[in-house]
């Protein structure tokens, strides 16, 4: 049986060993995280291999802000955009919401993840 990585690291930078420089979370210490850059790669690891264990999640995920100039509108999809597909397709599968952290630097994209994920883990 193929090992399957029970991880799954979203950032489009950065990996894990360089969040725990930051979060101190032992957790980031495992080797075993499989890294996703964009929310196509979130979507499809999942469709393809399934919940993992645990998720953490970065919130920009792209080189420039998304923002189109004169709007309001994000262009490329952010973290917060995976946490709501996540909670979906939880929804959709009758799954229960795998563990997550947030180990984004951007302080209201982080507070707007963990919101999303943790009032739906109550409900």
């Amino acid at each position: 049986m193929e090992f399957t990585k029970r991880l799954l690291f979203l950032d489009d930078i950065r990996y894990p060993i360089e969040a725990y420089h930051y979060t101190r979370q032992d957790i980031f210490l495992r080797k075993d995280w499989h890294i996703v850059r964009n929310y196509e790669q979130f979507v499809n690891r999942i469709l393809e291999k399934g919940l993992p264990e645990m998720i953490s999640f970065d919130h920009d995920l792209a080189d420039e802000h998304y923002l189109e100039p004169n709007s309001q509108e994000f262009v490329e999809k952010t973290g917060y955009d995976c946490a709501k597909w996540l909670v979906e397709y939880c929804m959709d599968n009758d799954a229960d919401l795998p563990k997550f952290y947030c180990h984004s630097m951007n302080p209201v994209g982080k507070q707007n993840i963990e919101s999303l994920l943790k009032n739906f883990k109550n409900y």
